[in-house]
């Protein structure tokens, strides 16, 4: 293993490297075939979602077009539902907890690029934050979590949010920042 991609996966900075550029396609091509199966064919997805994702619970749906970077860091809770055109870049761990609910074209992202360092971010830099989605929690269509954001459970994110801080149980966030609408 190379010395950036142990980097990566200790959430690190860290730079592209050729095992990363194999890995990604490794799973592009898993994605490709996914992404191919028609609409009678959940058991063939099944079978290829178990070989692109790290861990998958019992009964998850997962919606084609699906994209992610890895798929390796990603754990999908039992009964896990992930509507179409949903990107999971999992440079770090995406974590979805049970019963969870995700909309059409969510973005789950962990990269996090240099902001104040002009160099590093030229070079290429990134470091990926881990994401967590508590069980029974619903993502509206088109949210964006951010690197690192903890998402608890039973919480709901409405449709377009863009979060890009942690969300605690039981409440309704919503808007660009998302912010806490209410208990719920």
């Amino acid at each position: 293993m190379g010395e950036h991609k142990e980097r990566m996966l200790r959430n690190d900075w860290y730079l592209d490297e050729p095992d990363l550029a194999d890995d990604r396609r490794r799973c592009g091509r898993l994605l490709d075939r996914f992404n191919a199966t028609g609409t009678d064919d959940d058991d063939e997805r099944a079978t290829l979602l178990r070989d692109i994702v790290d861990r998958l619970g019992d009964g998850v749906v997962v919606l084609p077009r699906f994209l992610c970077s890895y798929g390796t860091h990603i754990t999908l809770g039992h009964r896990a539902f992930v509507n179409h055109d949903a990107l999971f870049m999992d440079d770090a761990t995406i974590t979805i907890g049970d019963d969870v609910r995700i909309g059409p074209r969510t973005q789950l992202l962990t990269a996090q690029h240099p902001v104040d360092d002009h160099d590093h971010r030229r070079e290429g830099w990134e470091r990926p934050l881990p994401i967590s989605i508590g069980s029974n929690t619903w993502l509206g269509a088109g949210v964006i979590v951010c690197p690192g954001v903890t998402i608890g459970a039973d919480a709901v994110v409405g449709a377009g949010s863009v979060v890009t801080r942690a969300v605690p149980d039981h409440v309704l966030v919503a808007g660009n920042p998302a912010r806490t609408i209410r208990q719920i």
